[in-house]
């Protein structure tokens, strides 16, 4: 039986979302914002010399049509892309009313969100009286710092040093459906840590927030403090089947790489592996190496997102997608006459843009495995319903396969 790689690479969106404007950064719509054609005209313009220099260079992604494919979605021509496809290639849009994790991933796999997230206000306290007081009951130290919007770098910066002085937990959210909760893991202890997220996140599930993120950290006031990828997120849990449900009911095997387990609140996985992406690359050689027959393997790259995009470093966005593409012949090596591998992404995050959330944008489709072809314009469902029907399930959720 043929095997499925869908890999996610988190945030890399190519702009054209028709329904941009209806979502802002600081006030500011995102219309306009195209993630890998604004990386691409830094790079061109010499703004992105920073550990690496010139034009963008992505000649395995491009190869398959990655350049084909933002052109599609937005109409843009970036430099250094634009090969003629020799893969699957088109361009996807997202209907769910979110440009966060959950809804992108959720849809992905044939389930759009049908219902409105809860998000919390920019206002200081940003979180509702109950919020706060169930926080610092959980959190155990009379107290939470924080409690408002913020890049989680940024608040560490500003709070580090007093969390590990008082011992109270930093809480903040972001333009998504999400509380995180920051604490040092030697400080305050990781496995606390956990159990508070775990306390506090089915009343906040019952909201329809969808995650509560523990965001442990290490280091000192004198020489910084830095995250640790010992982040776990408690997410709430998909309302209907999706595509690792239907897998593993018709006995597959399905392996999840990077946070995907997080993001599916554990469900229709049998196994699940976390780390840097660069980990994260090796897992997914070995399981290039050693999936069975028939397998579903759903990877997602988060530092694309949480190291460049948030972060605004255009520079760094550049040399991570550089990294990605100079490694993906060493994956291609290990797949197997049958296998299909598709490459999308769950949303914006325009490292050129106002703000620090993610942007409203389409995102790429390109594949290995399913010959040199345009599929056009599809859904984000569509991607989970081609998974499925490549490997035989009879369940396709909303989506129609492409293939």
């Amino acid at each position: 039986m043929s095997r499925a790689f869908l890999v996610v690479l988190d945030s890399v969106g190519i702009g054209g979302a028709p329904d941009a404007d209806s979502f802002f950064n600081d006030g500011v719509p995102d219309t306009g914002a195209n993630t890998l054609a604004h990386i691409a005209e830094a790079c061109a313009a010499g703004k992105a010399d920073i550990g690496r220099t010139g034009p963008l260079a992505l000649p395995t992604l491009d190869g398959l049509g990655l350049g084909a494919a933002l052109e599609l979605a937005s109409g843009a021509r970036a430099p250094g892309l634009g090969a003629a496809p020799q893969g699957l290639w088109g361009a996807a849009t997202e209907m769910s009313r979110g440009k966060d994790t959950p809804s992108g991933h959720w849809e992905i796999a044939g389930v759009p969100v049908p219902f409105d997230w809860t998000y919390f206000p920019v206002v200081e306290p940003a979180f509702p009286p109950d919020v706060t007081a169930a926080l610092i009951d959980a959190g155990g130290a009379g107290g939470v710092l924080g409690n408002k919007h913020s890049s989680g770098t940024v608040i560490l910066d500003e709070l580090g040093a007093e969390h590990v002085a008082t011992g109270k937990p930093i809480v903040y959210t972001s333009g998504d459906s999400v509380v995180q909760i920051a604490a040092h893991e030697q400080a305050f202890g990781l496995d606390r840590l956990y159990a508070m997220c775990e306390a506090v996140a089915p009343m906040l599930h019952a909201m329809r927030v969808g995650r509560v993120i523990a965001r442990p950290f290490v280091g000192d006031p004198k020489t910084g403090f830095s995250r640790t990828t010992n982040r776990r997120d408690f997410s709430l849990e998909p309302p209907s089947p999706t595509l690792m449900d239907w897998a593993q009911a018709a006995g597959r095997p399905v392996h999840a790489v990077g946070k995907i387990d997080d993001i599916f609140a554990h469900r229709g996985m049998d196994s699940g592996i976390h780390g840097t992406d660069a980990d994260l690359f090796e897992a997914l050689v070995g399981w290039g190496e050693r999936a069975e027959a028939g397998a579903l393997v759903f990877a997602n790259f988060v530092e694309f997102d949480s190291k460049y995009g948030h972060r605004r470093d255009v520079a760094g966005y550049a040399r991570h997608l550089e990294w990605f593409d100079r490694e993906l012949p060493r994956f291609f090596a290990t797949l197997r006459a049958g296998d299909l591998a598709l490459f999308t992404a769950d949303h914006g995050n325009d490292p050129s843009w106002i703000g620090t959330d993610h942007t409203r944008e389409r995102v790429p489709l390109i594949g290995w495995g399913a010959g040199a072809r345009g599929v056009g314009q599809v859904g984000f469902a569509d991607i989970g319903a081609s998974v499925a029907a490549h490997l035989g399930l009879d369940a396709r959720g909303t989506g129609t396969s492409f293939l």
